[in-house]
């Protein structure tokens, strides 16, 4: 599961339950717990075995359906002059989550440290000078939330080897135009390939 995919789990399952019926969703539900042994959310955040159950139920159709939901979420937009797409955040959960993250000091600093950076959990803490004990728990929120993804590793002193976390996103924009937020992120390729999410329901 990519950390774009775990951005936008919680807000697509919300979405999901929302555009189908209770008893279609209750098999639904069934069906990918039989198959699968995992829930819903589970199964969003690893696309493609949603994608197997809701074709088993709709063929073809499933792909409008997959089309849908995601236009709830976000949606991709390619800028003609940069090779890389923006992503616009159309939940407004999924936009607070990420407002959140910026306006709390802790984890802003935490994000801008490691754009484009990797870096290991305590070289983030003390480039950003956050006490360890809040610390650790705001980068493991951010990590949760899917804004701070594992991209390689490092081996400390005694050998043992630990994960490099970088920032999801490369750019943001926050508009406000007529008391509306809008935020659009810019995701490195690698998270867009990664995502089962994009792959499946924007691209094909």
């Amino acid at each position: 599961m990519s950390g774009l995919d775990s951005l936008l789990a919680k807000s697509l399952t919300v979405t999901i339950r929302e555009n189908l019926g209770d008893r279609t969703l209750q098999k639904i539900e069934q069906r990918i717990f039989e198959k699968y042994g995992i829930n819903l959310t589970q199964a969003v955040e690893n696309f493609t075995i949603l994608d197997g159950v809701l074709r088993e139920f709709f063929g073809g159709g499933a792909e409008g359906l997959e089309r849908q939901f995601m236009k709830d979420v976000i949606a991709l937009e390619q800028v003609s002059n940069q090779e890389k797409e923006w992503i616009t955040i159309e939940d407004s959960k999924l936009a607070t989550i990420i407002l959140k993250a910026l306006g709390d000091d802790d984890k802003n600093k935490i994000l801008n440290t490691v754009i484009g950076k990797p870096m290991i959990i305590s070289d983030i803490l003390f480039m950003t000078q956050t006490p360890q004990t809040s610390g650790y728990r705001k980068v493991n929120s951010l990590i949760e939330d899917g804004l701070l993804i594992p991209e390689g590793h490092d081996r400390l002193a005694d050998g043992k080897s630990v994960a490099k976390y970088k920032t999801l996103f490369e750019n943001i924009q926050i508009n406000i135009v007529q008391n509306k937020i809008t935020i659009k992120i810019q995701v490195t390729e690698k998270s867009l390939k990664n995502s089962s999410v994009i792959q499946i329901a924007c691209c094909r």
